[in-house]
């Protein structure tokens, strides 16, 4: 096996990052162009958290998903960035999202119990686009009269979403606040604009 030096290691992981046509792992990298060499563990892990504090402060950062690491741009820069394509961004139905977020919320789930919880019937194109996309799988079946399929999210889902893990979805208590002040304001206005039913006397 032959040695190299840390400045030579850290200009292969980050050229062999960047040129991963999808995000690659520590392991993945030790498999194929680190294959010729002796490197430790701790000393691959050591030149790339160096390469992330390297890109912080720059319009790429290193970063970690679900299916190892990738180079992404900085969030903050999208509203310009995007005006590099011209076809405009996805946008993705209230259902859909409903449907997303209760599987990734409350997964291993099945489709009666989504319909269960938002009361109204699952479109199978919402579950067909969402298995299509990567986001979601089936992960077996309940053991209920019909063994419904059990849905649950992939690591697709995470890297898209740039999460590392479940453990980086925000709160749901979050989610639930938000409702509760989205709600409180609609209502507000709505009384504010409903005209009185207030009958003057004579």
């Amino acid at each position: 096996m032959k040695k190299i030096n840390t400045a030579q290691l850290k200009q292969l992981v980050e050229a062999a990052i960047f040129v991963a046509e999808k995000p690659i792992t520590k392991q993945q990298l030790k498999e194929s162009v680190l294959s010729e060499f002796t490197v430790a563990d701790r000393t691959l892990s050591k030149v790339i958290n160096e390469l992330m504090l390297d890109y912080q402060p720059r319009g790429i950062q290193l970063i970690e998903v679900a299916s190892g690491f990738r180079f992404q741009s900085l969030d903050a820069l999208s509203p310009w960035l995007s005006k590099l394509w011209q076809e405009s961004a996805p946008k993705y139905s209230r259902a859909m999202l409903e449907t997303l977020a209760l599987i990734a919320y409350r997964q291993p789930i099945t489709r009666g119990e989504i319909e269960q919880v938002r009361g109204v019937a699952v479109s199978s194109n919402i579950i067909k686009t969402l298995t299509e996309r990567d986001w979601i799988k089936v992960v077996g079946h309940k053991e209920v009269p019909g063994r419904p399929a059990l849905y649950a999210t992939t690591k697709g889902f995470l890297d898209y979403f740039s999460m590392s893990s479940l453990a980086d979805l925000p709160n749901a208590d979050a989610f639930e606040n938000m409702a509760e002040s989205i709600e409180s304001d609609s209502t507000l206005k709505v009384l504010n604009e409903a005209p009185s039913t207030q009958t003057v006397r004579p």
